[in-house]
């Protein structure tokens, strides 16, 4: 398997384009996690069904969050995207999401050639209200049985606010090689 890192940019982020390589399909329970010292998935651990991913999990290559992983992203498909794929995604927003004390943003995506729906989703409020909460309740929660009070859900930014996420992270990449 090739580096991520190596092989993948992050994208035209600028125009809102990203590259992301899923880590975990939706509705999964197996939190894989992309290993870059040995560029290989690993399972780091297995969570209770009732925390189910509810949706797509992924990184975009060559970047770096304040939590010192690459930076996570969300991506929203009318089904589930297989670990190991990576695709070009269109940024709709960001959540915006504290773990054990670290910043750790989500930017929210979608297949940036999504003929099913019609290319219909251009920002968070086409998601709907629902959905979000369904996110933040997943976010604020899945750590319950482990660590509780361990997530802090701190809201939703646009396009903008997520470009500028993806920005700092690819300058941390860069400062960090």
């Amino acid at each position: 398997m090739a580096d991520f890192n190596q092989v993948l940019e992050p994208g035209d982020y600028q125009n809102g384009l990203v590259n992301t390589v899923i880590e975990i399909p939706e509705g999964s329970i197996l939190k894989v996690e992309w290993d870059r010292s040995r560029a290989a998935f690993m399972l780091d651990r297995v969570e209770p069904a009732i925390f189910a991913k509810p949706v797509n999990y992924g990184f975009i290559p060559q970047t770096l969050d304040e939590d010192g992983d690459e930076l996570d992203t969300l991506v929203v498909a009318d089904e589930p995207i297989p670990t190991g794929v990576w695709l070009e995604a269109k940024v709709v927003g960001v959540l915006n999401f504290e773990d054990d004390g670290d910043m750790d943003y989500k930017i929210v995506c979608v297949p940036a050639d999504d003929r099913n729906t019609g290319d219909s989703v251009k920002s968070l409020d086409d998601l709907g209200e629902r959905w979000k909460q369904k996110i933040e309740h997943h976010f604020a929660h899945y750590k319950d049985l482990k660590k509780p009070g361990s997530t802090k859900v701190l809201g939703w930014g646009d396009i903008e606010a997520a470009k500028a996420v993806i920005v700092e992270s690819i300058q941390r990449y860069q400062n960090k090689k």
